[in-house]
């Protein structure tokens, strides 16, 4: 096996690499650094145009293109046993169980979710869980994706046919679609993707649906004062449900443009931060992602500031965010991310298969991920104590 290995970047491939030119080489092996999604399609574009040959995309860019590599004609895959050793990887559970990479074919349907961050996300989990359960030839991968161009210049080659959007990309994801729904128009964000037969995008929003579902289990919306705290993607979906549900929406926001801007646009009103000490709102929710993980210990609110009944944390990794935590010592009612992140993916699923979602799989593949999750980190948080 001829091998050529690039830690930096994904070369220029050409054919003086192909076994012919070196005489007694059965295979070629690629394994190269990808900076962006355009270089992992290049990658995969050698997988399916040689005989014999391993491609290994490197780097978390290119974690979904390893996934794929079979799929486009690499001979084999590698996997760690156990934890990664380096970006990108997928451990051999995961490259067998959730991503079912080996069986993955030109017929499989291929959906995921473009962010920056990415790593994170619980996404790729929730939906390839529900394909598993109904047996649905798809997977869902995670896209990392600074810019949103490069992502989508990889759509058509990828045979993508839907994809969640995440941050930053959720406003500026409006710009490529041919069309729109109405409410995410409206909303001025996009956070559901699906792509049509001749190629061209269709956006919608569920991360709507996904507010509404969670407080309406714990208020009575109409009639009552929330308080959002944000005025990015998440928080003009967030106002626009509950203002469709008839509560009164406050806005604050450390952009004061981009506040009164969604106030304006919802009916709402800017409340500045000083008067969060004296004011209360039957529901504070924080649209923001201050207490995501890494940061878990910081919380985007302080206690004197929490003057309401219900606190709600738009972020679901931790699923007990530091805001949580200080809400719930002062008697307040919470509601964590994760019940939103349900909701809106699980819309995302019926959207996309036009199926009924296996809602109870779905939901405890996600809890029991994050229950493992705050369970390695319990020791590393005694110790720090």
């Amino acid at each position: 096996m001829l091998s050529v290995h690039d830690f930096r970047r994904t070369p220029t491939i050409n054919r003086a690499i192909l076994p012919p030119r070196h005489g007694r080489v059965d295979a070629t092996k690629i394994a190269a650094h990808a900076r962006t999604i355009g270089d992992s399609v290049r990658l995969l574009r050698f997988a399916r145009r040689s005989k014999a040959c391993v491609v290994v995309p490197m780097g978390e860019v290119g974690f979904p293109a390893r996934i794929l590599a079979l799929r486009e004609g690499s001979a084999l895959a590698y996997a760690p046993i156990a934890d990664a050793t380096a970006p990108g990887q997928a451990s051999l559970h995961d490259l067998k169980y959730l991503y079912r990479a080996h069986k993955l074919t030109r017929q499989t349907q291929i959906f995921g979710v473009v962010g920056d961050p990415i790593g994170h996300s619980l996404s790729p989990l929730l939906h390839n869980s529900g394909f598993i359960a109904r047996k649905t030839d798809a997977v869902y991968l995670p896209f990392l994706a600074r810019s949103l161009s490069d992502f989508l210049h990889a759509v058509r080659e990828l045979s993508i046919r839907g994809f969640s959007v995440t941050l930053p990309h959720k406003q500026e994801m409006l710009q490529h679609l041919r069309d729109c729904d109405p409410l995410a128009e409206k909303i001025g964000a996009v956070n559901t993707v699906r792509v049509r037969r001749d190629g061209t995008l269709y956006g919608c929003n569920t991360d709507y649906v996904g507010v509404l579902r969670s407080l309406e289990k714990k208020i009575e919306l109409r009639g009552s004062r929330v308080l959002i705290f944000g005025a990015g993607g998440s928080a003009r979906a967030a106002a626009f449900a509950l203002a469709h549900a008839g509560a009164g929406v406050a806005i604050c926001a450390r952009r004061e443009r981009a506040a009164r801007e969604l106030a304006r646009a919802v009916g709402g009103e800017v409340v500045p931060r000083r008067v969060l000490r004296t004011a209360f709102f039957d529901a504070v929710l924080n649209a923001t992602p201050v207490g995501m993980y890494p940061s878990e210990a910081i919380s985007p609110l302080e206690p004197c500031e929490l003057h309401c009944r219900i606190v709600m944390d738009l972020i679901y990794r931790p699923q007990r965010t530091a805001l949580l935590k200080l809400a719930a010592r002062q008697g307040i009612t919470t509601v964590s991310g994760v019940e939103m992140f349900l909701a809106q993916g699980i819309a995302q699923w019926e959207i996309w298969t036009k199926k009924r979602a296996p809602e109870a799989v779905m939901r405890r593949a996600v809890l029991g991920a994050l229950r493992a999750e705050e369970l390695r980190r319990e020791p590393r948080r005694r110790r720090a104590q």
